[in-house]
């Protein structure tokens, strides 16, 4: 970014804010449900609409998002983001019934798609702190997932559910600041030499292979936790948070890692970890330690490997299309973790852990050779 130290640093907190928003957007809601469904008098099947309106809306709005940034203005779009996504909090707050509190989570999340997709093409135009910047980014997703549910809880036992929504927006308030003083307001820096049009489908099969075995963790993870060692919910709770942790801490180091010695390196070594992580839950007896050592593993492989990734396709596509492929990175992600709750769900269902985890090696193969294959475009560029 071609501003005084000022506003770059003005810039990564609009930046880390507005991912941050969004992973808090996904996550804080989940811990009132109960607490909703008793306000409105609704079952289960009606409240969960809270959850997956913010859901659908974000990855629906992630390719419009990217391509409406590339047309009139990244820093345009992202503001109009922060500012829907501030105003949709506040309506959650004061909806009076559940279809309006539904409708009003639809365009927060509409709002969070334009904030994380658009987050992603400002920190590849950091010069030679695109990889470190990019893993900020990633850290700041992982903890605002992991931080959600508690931060939720706080609140919801404080001030009553309607504290879910508000807490967000003096945070969006923060962040349209920092967007509007630090963000540069022109086109991004002209393409490097070698920067290519071509839509790089090698790194979104990559990207949504690896989300799908991540997203695996998260939706079995409780029931073998619970069922096959045991533990009670506050239990549960701590250990469930153990790869989100590792993935938020590795997030910075990973992109540093890909600064320093390429996006290459950095990848392999992500596939790495995942592989050998996903090979422990399969091998290791049943136990605490068994599944936190591969899940930390699994998470940190992941980090490392997405903040390759990513670094990777901007760089490899034109900055013109930059918005238009973080779209596609985050539409790609949202699809994976689609395919692992379902898929790896129901080897979980038929054989339980081991069986799960041996069929992640499926995934994990077309991680590689996703990933192999876009390198190989990249080198004939």
């Amino acid at each position: 970014m071609d501003t005084t130290f000022s506003s770059r640093r003005l810039a990564l907190a609009a930046l880390l804010l507005s991912t941050l928003l969004g992973a808090l957007g996904a996550s804080i809601a989940n811990v009132g449900l109960p607490a909703l469904s008793a306000h409105f008098g609704a079952p289960y099947a009606r409240i969960q609409w809270i959850v997956l309106a913010y859901l659908l809306a974000s990855t629906a709005m992630a390719l419009v998002a990217g391509r409406l940034g590339d047309r009139v203005g990244r820093r345009r779009v992202l503001l109009g983001g922060i500012v829907l996504f501030g105003a949709a909090s506040g309506a959650c707050a004061l909806a009076p019934s559940l279809p309006l509190l539904v409708a009003a989570r639809a365009l927060q999340g509409a709002g969070a798609a334009a904030m994380l997709v658009l987050s992603l093409p400002f920190a590849a135009e950091a010069g030679g702190r695109s990889g470190r910047t990019i893993g900020l980014l990633g850290s700041v997703s992982a903890a605002g997932t992991t931080l959600g549910p508690a931060i939720g809880g706080i609140l919801l036992g404080g001030y009553g559910w309607p504290a879910l929504f508000l807490a967000p927006v003096p945070l969006g308030a923060l962040a349209f600041a920092c967007a509007w003083r630090g963000l540069p307001a022109g086109p991004g820096p002209a393409g490097q030499p070698g920067a290519r049009a071509a839509l790089p489908w090698g790194a979104l099969l990559a990207n949504g292979s690896m989300t799908a075995i991540v997203m695996a963790i998260l939706v079995i993870g409780p029931f073998h936790l619970t069922r096959s060692l045991g533990l009670g919910s506050a239990a549960t709770g701590l250990a469930m948070a153990c790869g989100p942790l590792a993935a938020a801490l590795a997030g910075a180091p990973a992109g540093r890692a890909v600064d320093r010695h390429g996006a290459r390196a950095a990848a392999r070594f992500g596939l790495a970890c995942a592989a050998a992580a996903c090979a422990l839950l399969v091998l290791l007896p049943a136990s605490i330690a068994g599944y936190l050592v591969p899940v930390a593993l699994l998470t940190t492989g992941y980090a490392v490997f997405q903040a390759a990734n990513s670094s990777a396709v901007m760089a490899a596509c034109a900055p013109d299309r930059r918005g238009a492929v973080s779209g596609m990175l985050a539409l790609s992600r949202n699809l994976g973790m689609l395919a692992g709750a379902s898929g790896m769900g129901m080897l979980f269902a038929a054989g339980g852990m081991r069986m799960a985890f041996a069929g992640a090696f499926l995934p994990l193969a077309t991680a590689a050779l996703g990933w192999r294959r876009m390198k190989e475009a990249m080198d004939r560029a």
